[in-house]
């Protein structure tokens, strides 16, 4: 059939009768475990994502580069509009980061393994384009089309999932922590999904400070536009940098008692629980607050962040 077995969503009530869970926590269902609540599947054309990804060493210079390919869907917003959907494969990772990596935090403790099923997640981030389309609105500082959306809150973030999930029938979400650190990583152990640092050439961060021993680069003090920059061998645009990056869960200070199915980890008992995690660092944030295992937070209504978004996968709430 030539798709990727994502299928159709049930949105607002129809998805109620099964799971008894709001729009927002849960994530579309995939292939043959969907068709126990519906029987018409609907397929996605698939295509071929080509692409290069660099390594540096750790004075940030290239020593390799690597032809690589994904698989991918495109979603009509309208007006010639569309999102961009990264097939992730499922597979393995050990979250957070090891001692002897410089400049981590005790948040990034205990490192600890996680199984994160397939799923797919935006190439790039939410742009304002894309966002006007589904929100009829752009409170971004740094205005352009292909620039990410900022200013936005995680409440405004969901409720771009909600609106888009019902405009496509598809089940958009935030990802879970678990499954952004992991498709960050792409695979790799380093601070870095380029290797053991970063430079300015690569990602859009404060080049004033440098990590570990790369020169100092550029400070643009500004927002560039999505996919300016090399992606991770996933595919994925602008993990490290650009804009801060939603995800589904409520913060916790370690990974005591956190999941290891790449689920969503909330906790409304938690002293924490109105502040929500922050991934991927940004445009005015030093190289460490950008590597792949830093972790932030924000209080839920707070708005000068951005987002990307997931769907498919299990990344229910825990």
């Amino acid at each position: 059939m030539g798709g990727v077995g994502l299928v159709t969503a049930v949105v607002a009530a129809e998805w109620d009768k099964y799971t008894n869970q709001p729009l927002s926590n849960e994530p579309i269902v995939v292939g043959a475990e969907w068709a126990k609540y519906i029987n018409q599947p609907q397929t996605v054309r698939e295509l071929t994502l080509e692409y290069e990804t660099v390594t540096v060493d750790e004075t940030g210079q290239i020593i390799k580069r690597f032809r690589k390919q994904a698989k991918f869907f495109k979603e009509d917003l309208g007006n010639g509009i569309v999102l961009e959907m990264v097939s992730i494969p499922g597979g393995s990772f050990k979250m957070g980061s090891p001692a002897e990596e410089k400049g981590r935090d005790s948040s990034e403790s205990p490192q600890h393994d996680v199984n994160v099923p397939a799923f797919f997640m935006g190439r790039f981030e939410v742009t304002q384009e894309q966002y006007q389309q589904v929100m009829g609105r752009n409170p971004s500082n740094f205005q352009g089309a292909k620039r990410p959306v900022e200013q936005v809150s995680w409440n405004d973030a969901i409720a771009f999932c909600n609106k888009l999930s019902q405009k496509t029938g598809r089940r958009y979400r935030l990802p879970s922590e678990a499954e952004w650190e992991y498709a960050c990583r792409a695979g790799t152990k380093t601070p870095f999904y380029f290797g053991e640092t970063i430079t300015t050439e690569l990602a859009n961060y404060d080049g004033t400070s440098s990590y570990p021993a790369e020169p100092k680069g550029k400070y643009r003090g500004q927002t560039t536009e999505v996919g300016s920059f090399p992606p991770n061998a996933f595919g994925l645009y602008d993990m490290h940098g650009n804009v801060w990056e939603w995800c589904q869960d409520t913060y916790h200070t370690s990974y005591e008692g956190a999941p290891k199915d790449g689920s969503t980890w909330i906790d409304n008992d938690n002293h924490y629980h109105d502040n929500h995690v922050l991934r991927g660092g940004s445009w005015g944030n030093n190289p460490r607050d950008c590597r792949s295992a830093y972790r932030s937070y924000n209080y839920l209504d707070n708005g000068n962040i951005g987002f990307r978004v997931a769907c498919g996968g299990s990344a229910r709430t825990k």
